[in-house]
């Protein structure tokens, strides 16, 4: 027969409680749906354009990012706070890791969608303002809402382009995995 002291017994409920609260949060279940969204553009906004640049997902639903020339970003942001990474452990940078020169670059940043609340972001390279020219995005959005894309990008214009990351190759929330064409 085992015995415990009280002691024994606290120590190993906190030891219990501080292993699971640092394990990662379950992800939902995979849809098999990916939505492909180009960072860059041959036509619109000189290059500055995220196509599509609003999607409507589903939990378990993949996106996909591919970047063309401009050395793109994806980052995360508040609709209050265009242009300024919103920050924490479960934000979207995908980080300057996908410079071309010409096409697609060779990897590809992919997240799967956690929920059904809209994710802002925006382009975060400083060079040519980007962001501030209209280079951002929704996932999402609200259309009951008043917070619009339209509104997000006038928002963008009097903004000044913050990094999430001193590390120019830093990413977070997804993977940057090889592109592989349709």
């Amino acid at each position: 027969m085992l015995s415990f002291s009280s002691l024994t017994v606290a120590t190993i409920a906190t030891t219990l409680l501080s292993l699971t609260s640092a394990m990662p949060a379950v992800s939902v279940p995979p849809t098999g749906v990916v939505h492909r969204i180009t960072a860059g553009s041959t036509t619109a906004n000189n290059g500055l354009h995220f196509e599509p640049e609003n999607v409507v997902a589903q939990p378990g639903d993949l996106i996909e990012f591919h970047f063309l020339p401009k050395a793109h970003t994806v980052t995360q942001s508040s609709f209050d706070k265009p242009c300024e990474p919103l920050g924490g452990p479960t934000s979207i940078f995908s980080g300057f890791n996908f410079n071309t020169t010409a096409g697609e670059a060779p990897n590809v940043f992919t997240f799967t969608v956690q929920d059904t609340k809209p994710i802002w972001y925006y382009c975060s390279q400083t060079a040519g303002t980007h962001c501030q020219k209209g280079m951002s995005g929704v996932i999402n959005q609200d259309f009951n809402s008043q917070n619009t894309l339209t509104k997000y990008k006038a928002n963008a214009v009097n903004t000044v382009t913050k990094q999430p990351s001193a590390d120019p190759l830093a990413f977070q929330g997804g993977q940057i995995l090889p592109n592989k064409p349709l």
